[in-house]
């Protein structure tokens, strides 16, 4: 058997029809690439690897789970990665999907991972805490809304599939949980400089309560910091509007 790691984050899911519900949710034609972040015990990752012409790859940085996987479900010898996600190198040549039951002390790191190869990801499905969920899929003028939302929902449509219930877990977490679904854009956003959009983004909601106009003053003209949007706050503008603010930064 196992043990479960408190210090990696780790609840197992129990709940065969949740397990099968996030495979689902994933779309997977023959040829699809697909990584899983996590596999733990190999809730999910026993019907990932039922799934027809596609090849598989799990990361999992616990030596433990990695040789209980192995001898638990023998067609997964050879795509155990045993490593960090947030270390590991691409798996893949070409496109690849992402999923998970993401460890919940670093998805929000394992997110911004996610928007490193967003060039190869073309579809993420993760399980998160619920508020991380929210968060990741809230739209402007919400209280979730936040750098999360605006960094991701640059790159990606962002889906709420279902809540999860704690006790569908091994052991039962404190928190509820929610699956979202990640696409990459087919129309992207005018982004010309990445480095400068983030920056825009972090530092307008590191004052969340405050007008724009006070936590942007030091990346634009006086001039340019007349106008109305500089009245707003953070959780008011679109990813439009922060893409098109990014244009007019210094």
């Amino acid at each position: 058997m196992y043990t479960l790691k408190k210090s990696l984050g780790q609840h197992f899911l129990k709940d065969e029809n949740i397990c099968r519900k996030i495979v689902d949710a994933l779309p997977a034609p023959e040829g699809t690439q697909i990584l899983e972040v996590g596999p733990g015990a190999g809730a999910i990752t026993k019907y990932l690897l039922e799934l027809p012409g596609t090849t598989f790859k799990a990361v999992e940085l616990d030596t433990e789970k990695v040789e209980y996987l192995q001898k638990t479900y023998p067609a997964i010898q050879g795509k155990l990665i045993n490593e960090s996600f947030l270390e590991v190198a691409p798996p893949f040549e070409g496109k690849f999907s992402v999923i998970g039951n993401f460890p919940y002390n670093i998805s929000t790191q394992i997110m911004f991972r996610v928007l490193e190869w967003k060039n190869q990801v073309p579809v993420v499905v993760g399980m998160f805490q619920k508020e991380v969920a929210q968060r990741i899929a809230a739209p402007h003028n919400n209280k979730d809304y936040g750098i999360l939302s605006v960094l991701i929902q640059a790159f990606y449509r962002v889906e709420y599939l279902f809540d999860v219930s704690e006790n569908c877990f091994n052991p039962p977490p404190k928190v509820k949980s929610g699956v979202i679904r990640l696409h990459r854009l087919e129309e992207q956003y005018d982004i010309r400089n990445e480095k400068k959009f983030f920056l825009l983004v972090k530092t307008a909601f590191g004052q969340r309560r405050k007008q724009l106009r006070n936590p942007l003053k030091g990346l634009f003209k006086k001039e340019d910091l007349q106008d109305d949007i500089f009245t707003k706050r953070a959780e008011a503008l679109t990813v439009a509007d922060f893409v098109a603010l990014s244009h007019k930064m210094l």
